[in-house]
């Protein structure tokens, strides 16, 4: 709806008049006033309605009193199809109180026929004042538009923050959650070295005392001494279990994993779980039957499954219930902690109770060494630092699920190994120093330690056993001793000694004289560096300190007993050999 403004655009007006007359008059009176105007007359109701309907007219003008017809009715009708479109009343009989009536009920204007001169004014007034409301409410709609959009956006916007306020505050969580797995790595790994380097030094401290203890034995003949001795050995055997804890925490244990079936190892411990658990624990085993085969060693799972059942055991009342459960997991999930296994198809044994449960500050270090909550003299503190060490050394992890109140379930993950693997056939080389010595020398053992008091008890032992002792205080004499003389059918290497260690010695003995064969004597040692040294990484191959009882000598004869003398072999010497075998034959 727009006024013609540049006299192209016609102005389209609906007339409601009965009088042809006063048409006419209108009809001039507009034309005069150069406006260019198309009139649409109507002069019933049934057609003045159809026009309006038709949207099509810029305005209305409408006499006040027709035949069958008032301008009132008309006025309600204009409102109600149209209410956009100015309505001007054109009457000679409006009087001034109709006027106002009319305005009140939404009429633009009026103009009496005796002033007809004021239409067109009017008209044009009326269609400036439309076209006027109409861009006020095309304004305020558009601002309705505006505002609704910013809600929107705001809305949008805010969804937007809160989302990545969320996400930040999870990365928040889970550096945090990271920094204290790392946290805790650290601290376990820092006292893992610290009781490692420990426990080496103790077991050189135990090795001489112990060894000692043998040689006062030998000479004391009184019981009250041999009581004493006794006693005395006693505390250096739990020295050495004390050490195997430390070294188990510290993953320098040596372990020989082999495929377990879990199930059996726990139906087997039966009755020796019940005798340790009494009568006041009821003891209950849930085992998975299609169980994988765990990569472990069979005798130190025994241990920790009983380690931990004791545990659960002091931490329940008369009445209690042990639980036993075996299953197949496979974990997809990060560890959130340091003794947590990483993702990976592991065959699970639990040990649960229905005890106190664990608060969290104590949760927080059952790992640690040395950390516990018993009685002085009813525990060390090394069960579950052991079981930590254990797994992990193993390949796995553990995690703790407790409930204050309800009770504790300690979780050990083992490798899962698909299928036995076939151990490797080990062939010791047939040497023999028959062109060096004479067939009645004895057995030459060089033995290689920096410890003065170790290395004493070590060379006494094997001198009573019959060997010829050759010695030296470091990996380097070692070496420098062998090239003056390579004439040694074994070398007894510590592992841990300043400069080159016993695998580095081993290396360099298997490059130059692959004849040699090793043998490791060690308060610890670390197995996969060992297992590198072809052969050398076996149980046979390793004797740990302090010796128990007979475990050198045994380890010793096992090695160089069985085999023929050695020959340092050069040009035809492999000829030499194999007739020496076949004349010994």
């Amino acid at each position: 709806m727009t006024a013609p403004e540049d006299g192209e655009t016609p102005l389209r007006i609906l007339l409601l008049e009965d009088n042809d007359l006063d048409t006419e008059l209108l009809t001039a009176i507009l034309e005069d006033a150069g406006l260019a105007i198309v009139i649409d007359r109507v002069i019933a109701r049934d057609a003045f309605a159809a026009a309006t309907a038709t949207g099509c007219h810029d305005i209305i003008l409408a006499d006040y009193v027709l035949p069958a017809f008032d301008g009132m009715s008309a006025l309600a009708t204009a409102r109600q199809t149209c209410p956009e479109v100015p309505f001007v009343f054109v009457s000679g009989t409006l009087g001034e109180d109709v006027a106002v009536e009319a305005l009140k009920h939404g009429a633009t204007d009026y103009v009496t026929k005796q002033r007809l001169d004021r239409l067109p004014r009017v008209i044009l007034r009326a269609l400036s004042e439309a076209r006027a409301h109409l861009r006020r409410r095309a304004a305020e709609q558009a601002l309705r538009d505006l505002n609704g959009s910013l809600e929107q956006r705001v809305a949008e916007r805010t969804r937007e923050l809160a989302e990545a306020n969320a996400a930040l505050q999870h990365q928040i969580a889970e550096r945090e959650r990271i920094e204290d797995a790392l946290r805790q790595a650290q601290r376990l790994e820092a006292v893992g070295q610290l009781t490692s380097g420990v426990a080496h030094d103790f077991n050189n401290l135990l090795t001489v005392i112990a060894g000692n203890i043998e040689f006062l034995e030998r000479a004391v003949s009184d019981e009250r001494s041999k009581r004493r001795l006794d006693m005395m050995r006693g505390a250096a055997e739990r020295g050495a279990r004390l050490t195997a804890q430390l070294l188990a925490f510290s993953r320098r244990q040596k372990l020989a994993p082999v495929p377990v079936q879990l199930n059996q190892t726990v139906a087997s411990m039966r009755d020796l779980l019940q005798s340790s658990m009494g009568g006041s624990v009821r003891i209950e085993m849930t085992l998975q039957p299609d169980l994988w085969p765990a990569l472990v060693d069979a005798t130190q799972i025994e241990l920790i499954i009983l380690n931990l059942a004791i545990n659960a055991r002091d931490a329940m009342a008369v009445g209690g219930c042990l639980t036993i459960e075996t299953a197949n997991v496979q974990l997809t999930a990060e560890p959130s902690r340091a003794e947590e296994p990483n993702p990976g198809d592991y065959a699970m044994v639990a040990v649960s109770d229905t005890g106190t449960g664990i608060p969290p500050e104590v949760l927080a270090r059952v790992f640690e060494p040395f950390f516990t909550t018993k009685e002085v003299g009813k525990g060390s503190g090394l069960g579950l630092a052991q079981v930590y060490g254990f797994a992990k050394q193993s390949g796995g992890g553990v995690r703790i699920e407790t409930t204050l109140g309800e009770g504790t379930s300690v979780r050990v993950y083992l490798p899962r190994v698909a299928a036995e693997a076939v151990p490797r056939e080990v062939r010791p080389v047939e040497i023999d120093c028959a062109s060096a010595r004479d067939a009645s020398d004895k057995r030459v053992v060089l033995v290689v330690d920096d410890d003065s008091d170790v290395r004493d008890i070590t060379t006494t032992r094997l001198g009573e056993a019959g060997y010829a002792i050759r010695e030296a205080g470091s990996g380097l004499a070692a070496i420098q001793a062998l090239e003056t003389d390579p004439c040694v059918d074994l070398a007894v290497l510590d592992f841990a000694m300043p400069g080159m260690n016993g695998v580095e010695v081993a290396t360099v003995i298997r490059q130059r004289w692959p004849q040699i064969q090793i043998l490791f004597v060690t308060g610890y040692a670390d197995h996969t560096a060992l297992s590198r040294i072809d052969g050398d990484g076996g149980e046979d191959r390793v004797v740990q300190k302090p010796f128990r009882g007979e475990d050198l000598e045994r380890k010793v004869a096992s090695i160089l007993d069985p085999r023929p003398r050695l020959t340092l072999v050069s040009g035809g010497g492999e000829a030499s050999a194999r007739a020496a075998g076949k004349a010994r034959g």
